[in-house]
């Protein structure tokens, strides 16, 4: 009797250790597919950028000056939540009234005067909790491009501001330069826009690279073409993300509108956009005609853009 009852004790226990063996199995098989999935199913964050050319503070503006045109602005950028974002044409005071309200954003650039604080700057604005500033510098857009000087037959001083970034969502690096090219010299545009080429070429080293600006020239200009056709011997050149974006682009054609409701009936080609170069994918592209109350936060619409940095 003692051996007949000892049997099915043996197999409880070896259908116990089976289901054990089962359990842990389905256990690591369902721990695989869940890191497949994530993997492969959950892509990285998107990239927003936008350019924007704030317009200086000039009293002469009137009713469009700067201090009409602080709020309208600052809530602009606020809805449309930028990652990153260039600015031209801003003076200190309009910097520092960006910092002020803008508090989840991190700022560098120079005044193009003197390298320090006088005249304009081309800063970039980036969220401080999103990016690592790994490294950045100024450039100027002429024959001696180490310190301020003018360029060329340029009627203006004009500078190149970029940073070197470390996205800490995704771990990936890439770089940001802003410009303005200047608005009377052709020849200043032009051989800007060969330095422009040669010194990005120089510095990213094949990374990533988002260059936003005022370039005071439409898509049939020759600057435009050094840009996206790249200089002979660079080897380097760069894509309007318009004319990549996946999705079509929203808004009107023309970035300028001179402080006129009435400019956007009619369509030009456009003067500031977003160039992407080495591995950036172009989800959307926009320019952002918003109005308060019948006004512009500035002369030029902001031009948006989400990117996504290829693996």
């Amino acid at each position: 009797m003692a051996l007949l009852s000892a049997t099915p004790s043996v197999s409880r226990k070896s259908n116990m250790k089976l289901k054990v063996k089962l359990f842990k199995a389905l256990i690591l098989l369902f721990m695989l597919v869940l890191i497949l999935s994530c993997d492969s199913e959950i892509p990285s964050p998107s990239l927003k950028v936008m350019t924007f050319n704030i317009r200086l503070n000039l009293a002469s503006d009137g009713a469009n000056a700067w201090p009409n045109r602080r709020e309208m602005t600052t809530s602009m950028i606020r809805f449309y939540a930028p990652d990153i974002f260039g600015v031209q044409e801003a003076l200190l005071d309009q910097v520092t009234d960006l910092e002020k309200r803008l508090l989840d954003y991190s700022w560098i650039g120079v005044g193009r005067d003197d390298g320090r604080e006088a005249g304009e700057f081309m800063a970039i604005y980036f969220l401080k909790d999103r990016f690592e500033l790994l490294d950045q510098a100024t450039f100027w857009l002429s024959e001696t491009p180490e310190i301020p000087s003018l360029g060329w037959d340029a009627g203006w001083i004009r500078v190149v501001t970029w940073g070197h970034f470390k996205d800490l969502h995704t771990g990936k690096t890439f770089y940001h330069f802003n410009t303005h090219l200047d608005s009377q010299g052709e020849q200043a545009r032009q051989e800007g826009a060969r330095l422009l080429i040669s010194k990005m070429k120089s510095i990213t080293a094949n990374e990533p690279v988002v260059l936003t600006g005022d370039f005071n020239a439409d898509p049939t200009s020759k600057s435009y073409e050094i840009i996206t056709q790249g200089v002979s011997g660079e080897g380097f050149k760069l894509m309007d993300s318009q004319n990549i974006s996946q999705h079509p682009h929203h808004g009107p054609k023309r970035t300028f509108n001179g402080f006129d409701l009435e400019s956007l009936k009619t369509e030009v080609g456009p003067i500031d956009y977003i160039f992407v170069q080495n591995r950036i994918d172009v989800l959307k592209h926009a320019t952002l005609s918003d109005t308060f109350h019948g006004f512009f936060p500035s002369d030029h619409m902001p031009v948006y853009a989400e990117l996504s940095l290829a693996k």
